[in-house]
């Protein structure tokens, strides 16, 4: 059986963790075939959003830190094997496309950071989030201590870090980390309702978005500011821009190739 399912449907690629026995433990093997699989995302032009689930009850319990002892000891952090493109966004390039999360029941650790690098999230409102890092003499390493402030705050985020208590589903809505919330088991739809909607948008226009938010998070206003239209100017190009003009003249909706 597949600790990671992965498929490829109408321009989206679902990412589901299939470990509910061990309630989605994240050993290095899934973690892998979670790298491989948004490594294809960013890379296969039909795909445009992905959507990162979970089967069963529970998200994920967080890292297998028997497995994972020695990748932290070393000192030298994740490594990617050919095509894979870290699900963390701690190592190697960001994302060039959006990916879209839903959880359930326990979501911790690793489950937050990954959650963390993603760009739309859903909640089944009995979801619980926790960094349980210092819990087991360790610190967060999946990039929480580097995100988790901006999404909620400092005082927020180091109110969970340093202790290690849990938070709801409720409380990340109230934040802003989740942007819906949703009965248990409609998670997974809501967040597909959710990625149709990115997949039928213009590719070109969604991932230039995402760049331009991007640049603006991590080097600044001013060095967005400067690739606006240098940026645009290649899509205002493409053939989308033509069909997003003629859709608008005709009343009816878009249909969009990438290009």
């Amino acid at each position: 059986m597949a600790l990671v399912n992965v498929e490829a449907k109408d321009h989206i690629l679902f990412i589901g963790l299939n470990r509910p026995e061990k309630m989605n433990a994240m050993n290095r093997q899934m973690y892998h075939d979670i790298a491989a699989a948004y490594g294809r995302l960013n890379r296969e032009p039909e795909l445009r959003v992905g959507l990162v689930y979970a089967e069963g009850d529970h998200f994920t319990s967080g890292l297998e830190l028997d497995d994972w002892a020695g990748v932290f000891a070393n000192g030298e952090g994740l490594s990617l094997n050919e095509g894979e493109m870290d699900p963390f966004g701690i190592v190697g390039p960001a994302m060039d496309k959006p990916v879209v999360y839903a959880t359930q029941g326990i979501c911790f650790t690793c489950g937050v950071e990954m959650m963390l690098n993603t760009d739309i999230r859903v909640a089944a409102d009995n979801t619980r989030y926790g960094q349980l890092e210092v819990k087991r003499g360790i610190f967060a390493c999946g990039g929480a201590t580097i995100r988790l402030q901006e999404e909620v705050g400092w005082a927020n985020a180091q109110r969970y870090l340093l202790t290690g208590d849990e938070w709801s589903a409720a409380q990340a809505r109230e934040w802003g980390l989740v942007q819906e919330l949703v009965a248990p088991g409609e998670q997974f739809d809501r967040a597909r309702e959710l990625a149709e909607k990115v997949a039928r948008a213009a590719p070109l226009g969604v991932q230039g978005s995402l760049r331009s938010s991007r640049i603006a998070r991590t080097e600044g206003h001013d060095a967005a500011k400067a690739r606006l239209f240098p940026d645009l100017a290649p899509v205002m190009r493409s053939e989308d821009v033509q069909e997003g003009i003629q859709s608008f003249l005709e009343r009816r909706e878009a249909v969009f190739k990438g290009v």
